[in-house]
């Protein structure tokens, strides 16, 4: 009953927010730039926005943050949206293959890793990835690996090292990388695999017990969306992100800049 519970609580959290996200969406005005974004950039996008509308005051960023997999098949299904930034490149490449994007459009952007975490007050000392089958670790956060990329790169690694079958029962689903944070920083997990750049969100209540750096694999891509009238002013912006002031934005929120 208590694990129903747990699941009911999220999934209602999560509805109500995509209610509020698509009745504001619905009133974009024409200079307004519709990004959907992997919910791990929203502290930094959401700076950018700050800067970048000081810059161009005509111009209106509006933000749809979520799984990337989640706002793909948003995207397919007919949502607004002028850019798409994913966490992953597998997305990416399927919103290619179903012809959403403008390919020739397309930049890796920033460069993130995967990390897990405790409770800040935690005492687990997790040495390698088999500590995770001892006995005082009951729940493992993920992040749900069909629709949120940290969830793929989770199972992933945990295959590489035969763990993955082993630890079903533990693993707790997240509907996106933040909530698998949430989690943690709630203490209603053991554990967590989230991004490094998730990490200085809540450092007062998460910390680091490892840190699986894949040699900067972890690639986030953005592109323009194809519309039926292309909104001129959404290149500006990703030209934005790519900018200098851009990159040390990202770089301030745990991300790896793609000049390094």
């Amino acid at each position: 009953m208590k694990e129903y519970y747990f699941i009911r609580k999220n999934i209602l959290r999560f509805l109500v927010a995509v209610v509020i996200l698509f009745s504001g969406l619905q009133y974009a005005k024409a200079n307004d730039i519709v990004v959907s974004a992997a919910v791990s950039l929203s502290n930094a996008f959401k700076e950018m926005a700050k800067v970048y509308e000081a810059k161009h005051p005509t111009d209106k960023i509006l933000f749809n943050f979520g799984a990337s997999g989640s706002l793909l098949q948003q995207i397919d299904q007919g949502a607004p949206a002028d850019i798409f930034a994913s966490a992953d490149e597998e997305t990416m490449d399927q919103a290619v293959k179903k012809g959403l994007i403008v390919e020739q459009s397309r930049k890796d952007f920033t460069y993130n890793s995967l990390v897990l975490i405790a409770p800040v007050q935690s005492v687990l000392h997790v040495q390698n990835l088999n500590d995770l089958l001892q006995s005082d670790i009951q729940k493992i956060a993920v992040g749900q690996p069909k629709i949120v990329p940290a969830g793929r790169y989770t199972q992933k690694l945990l295959e590489q090292n035969q763990l993955w079958t082993k630890l079903q029962s533990k693993l707790i689903i997240g509907q996106n990388v933040r909530q698998v944070l949430d989690y943690v920083a709630r203490d209603e997990v053991n554990v967590g695999f989230v991004y490094h750049s998730d990490v200085a969100i809540l450092s007062d209540k998460v910390k680091i017990l490892q840190d699986f750096s894949l040699n900067h694999s972890i690639c986030y891509p953005i592109a323009l969306v194809k519309q039926k009238i292309d909104n001129k002013n959404a290149q500006e912006f990703i030209d934005f992100v790519l900018s200098t002031t851009g990159q040390k934005i990202l770089e301030k929120y745990g991300f790896i800049s793609v000049s390094h």
